[in-house]
């Protein structure tokens, strides 16, 4: 069928395919590197545990026949290993149907990841990711030119994805319809990046602009993807920039990076202004895609649902394999940050005149005097954690979990921060949790003080604890 391909896609499935086998190695990576203190065996949240009291039907993973330490660290690094082949461009180096199946690794291994991971998986872009890794088994590879069905289901995803985010914000907080969110969002935001405080410094007539553009990127640009070219290339192009302006402003893992990703199969790439012919797809290929894009077009009718409803969902899951899922971020904004510092002391009993050394996290604000680091697209999951923490009014069951590794001197939990006060094999004997409210240091604090932060004393979080 001549209709079932699109030859002038060329270059953007493949700039789509390479794009996305960079996110799905960072994603395993972040896995492999800080499973085992979150969702090890002795992690803070055992998996083992979770799918005691899980079923298959609610949380499908490979996890469900056997699960080790070992075991879960052999997938993360077969998904890197594999992500990296696949990024060197091994999928267009075999056979179509070895391809597909060659894509549907990494998506099946991460799925009965974030099937165990708990709290810690619990973000957008967990499914987001998913969602994108199973078109790009439909896609093919340079056997066959990209389905058009599957080229419009990356578009439907980005829509959804803008036009979600979007609708939540004017839905939600009263600030961004009254344009003054970007007034505290570069403060507060989960875990700024080294220029965010030159965001949040920018004058507020800025900050007014900057939110009248999201407005304009989220709720209309999203429908002229849905228009001919080139009007459909300058959209996604518009996207794009508005997310490396994101990328630019904050740590929002690989959110913003996956965005530009899935917005680049929508523009036409100059080098294929001449379409090459494209050989016929085979008729199972033809029959596959399109038999799956029914299942998945079926499937969208709820997030479509939960797009015009006035009690619209953010970042939700309708199906247990994550194939069509509803997203959106900050529908409301905080306008004080708040942080959590955890301290450790030394002596037999806390008293006033204890002396209480702070644990630095790699990404969370914690000295004032250190300027916020670029992590992003790498996920920080405990320092994100730490974010939700803060906005509590009391210790979530992981965090305990936390303090007491601490208490214990756990290196596999210690690995998560950036630094301990405390010698290895010589952990406090009490720890004390202390909330701050901390703000960007203005430019006459910052020379006068050589800080990036001003922080002053709320509250008690957590009182002096020992282990029992």
């Amino acid at each position: 069928m001549e209709w079932f391909t699109a030859p002038e896609y060329w270059t953007g499935r493949l700039v789509f395919q390479r794009g996305l086998a960079a996110v799905y190695l960072v994603a395993f990576l972040c896995a492999a590197l800080q499973f085992r203190p979150l969702i090890g065996e002795r992690g803070l949240t055992p998996a083992p545990r979770f799918l005691g009291r899980t079923t298959w039907r609610q949380a499908p993973t490979l996890f469900r026949f056997r699960f080790s330490d070992r075991l879960f660290a052999a997938c993360a690094w077969a998904g890197c290993a594999v992500s990296a082949a696949l990024l060197a461009g091994a999928g267009d180096l075999v056979p179509l149907w070895a391809s597909m199946l060659l894509w549907l690794v990494p998506w099946a291994l991460y799925l009965s990841v974030v099937n165990v991971g708990q709290t810690w998986y619990a973000f957008g872009w967990e499914s987001l990711l998913l969602e994108t890794g199973f078109l790009a088994v439909l896609l093919g590879n340079d056997e066959v030119g990209p389905p058009v069905v599957v080229l419009f289901l990356l578009r439907w995803l980005l829509f959804r994805l803008e036009f979600g985010a979007g609708l939540i914000k004017m839905r939600g907080d009263a600030c961004w319809r009254d344009l003054t969110c970007l007034y505290h969002h570069h403060e507060t935001q989960p875990m700024p990046g080294p220029f965010s405080r030159f965001f949040h410094l920018l004058p507020r007539p800025l900050h007014r602009v900057e939110a009248a553009a999201n407005h304009v990127t989220q709720l209309a640009v999203p429908f002229l993807l849905l228009t001919p070219q080139p009007v459909a290339s300058w959209a996604a192009a518009l996207m794009i920039v508005t997310q490396l302006w994101l990328i630019a402003s904050g740590n929002f893992s690989w959110l913003n990076w996956l965005t530009v990703v899935i917005a680049l199969p929508a523009v036409r790439w100059p080098g294929d202004a001449a379409p090459r012919p494209a050989p016929g797809a085979p008729l199972w290929y033809e029959i596959t895609v399109l038999a799956a894009a029914a299942v998945l077009l079926w499937l969208s009718r709820r997030p479509a649902r939960n797009l015009l409803s006035r009690r619209q969902a953010m970042n939700r899951s309708f199906d247990p394999l994550h194939l069509v899922n509803t997203y959106g971020a900050f529908g409301s904004v905080t306008r004080v940050r708040h942080e959590v510092v955890v301290e450790g002391t030394d002596d037999d009993r806390p008293r006033r005149e204890s002396t209480w050394r702070a644990y630095e996290f790699k990404g969370k604000p914690g000295d004032v005097r250190r300027r916020p680091r670029q992590f992003a697209p790498y996920h920080l999951r405990l320092d994100w954690l730490m974010w939700f923490l803060a906005l509590s009014p009391v210790p979530a069951r992981w965090f305990t979990a936390f303090v007491e590794k601490l208490l214990e001197g756990d290196r596999e939990t210690l690995r998560l921060l950036r630094a301990s006060p405390f010698p290895p094999g010589e952990p406090p004997r009490w720890i004390r949790a202390r909330l701050f409210r901390y703000r960007f240091a203005t430019r006459a604090e910052r020379r006068e003080t050589g800080a990036y932060w001003v922080r002053e004393y709320v509250r008690d979080f957590l009182p002096p604890t020992r282990l029992s």
